[in-house]
């Protein structure tokens, strides 16, 4: 169908100007393009099957986010359509392919920001020394926690983590993150002794000869994947027999919080993790109120 033609050539260009402004990833650009697409459908299947998305009017964005908020969908879900639509009308506006932006005026709804589940010193502690580590995979697994608690990477940036990334006298991880932006993670001595004795007593045995500069590999001499390594965590999760709503950013989470709690800045916090609006960094000022708050009402007198 012509029709699908042309919003497909559309989404083409629209993805690769993504690309090479803010080199986004893979993962975000076939986000983009699904919401883009599934408003391209919805306009089609209104019966209008010659109309394309140029053709879309600022009702028609209106109607479409009110279906999706009468089927129930997600408000964050919702938004995020939403900041797809704006962001690909703003760049065919640019490209002189419309005359006027139906996305204007269109307010995007402030959102309940959930907390990430945190976990405690103590229990960081317990999970950190959960592994094994008379076995490879176990000491694998300690240095991989150890730099992921010490440094809060994410876990994408942590399992292709290379050795040329590494600065071992400075005790310095060379991290490129979200949008190719490089940023510098201390990892501190601990973490680094563990790393250290993970690849003199452990990586060998894995690799069995295998030439690689990936620093945390499988039992296989392969690269850890995101899934392996989220399984590791909910796996010694239950054997310390910690019961919360755990995620694969758990010990990001517990680095953001637990440095706020000790008195570290916002805006460093916000450099270490690497977030590009401070605002993303708030979130964990929440969390630390809260346990500001649980500690006053157990040793205040007036608690």
């Amino acid at each position: 169908m012509r029709v699908l033609e042309l919003d497909a050539n559309l989404l083409d260009e629209f993805s690769d100007a993504l690309w090479l402004e803010d080199g986004l990833s893979r993962n975000t650009l076939d986000s983009y393009r699904n919401d883009l697409r599934l408003f391209s459908e919805w306009l089609r299947k209104r019966g209008e099957n010659d109309r394309i998305l140029t053709d879309a009017t600022h009702s028609d964005l209106l109607e479409f986010l009110a279906s999706r908020v009468s089927d129930k969908v997600k408000a964050s879900t919702t938004s995020r359509e939403l900041s797809s639509l704006k962001r690909f009308y703003r760049f065919l506006l640019r490209q002189g392919k419309i005359a006027i932006d139906p996305s204007l005026n269109i307010e995007t709804p402030k959102l309940m920001r959930s907390l990430p589940e945190s976990l405690t010193e103590n229990e960081v502690e317990l999970l950190l020394s959960a592994p094994d580590i008379q076995q490879s995979l176990g000491l694998r697994d300690r240095a991989m926690l150890e730099v992921l608690y010490a440094s809060g990477l994410r876990v994408s940036e942590l399992i292709n983590l290379k050795y040329s990334q590494v600065g071992l006298d400075a005790g310095v991880l060379r991290i490129m993150g979200k949008g190719r932006k490089e940023r510098l993670a201390p990892i501190g001595e601990e973490s680094l002794e563990w790393l250290n004795r993970y690849t003199k007593e452990s990586r060998p045995s894995l690799l069995n000869g295998i030439v690689t500069d990936t620093i945390f590999v499988t039992a296989r001499g392969a690269a850890m994947t995101r899934q392996a390594f989220w399984y590791l965590i909910k796996r010694y999760a239950l054997m310390i027999g910690v019961t919360k709503k755990l995620s694969p950013h758990t010990l990001r989470h517990a680095f953001a919080t637990h440095l706020l709690n000790n008195g570290a800045d916002l805006r460093v916090v916000q450099m270490l993790l690497g977030h590009a609006d401070i605002s993303t960094t708030q979130i964990y000022t929440h969390i630390a109120r809260e346990r500001l708050k649980q500690l006053h009402a157990k040793h205040h007198p007036r608690g």
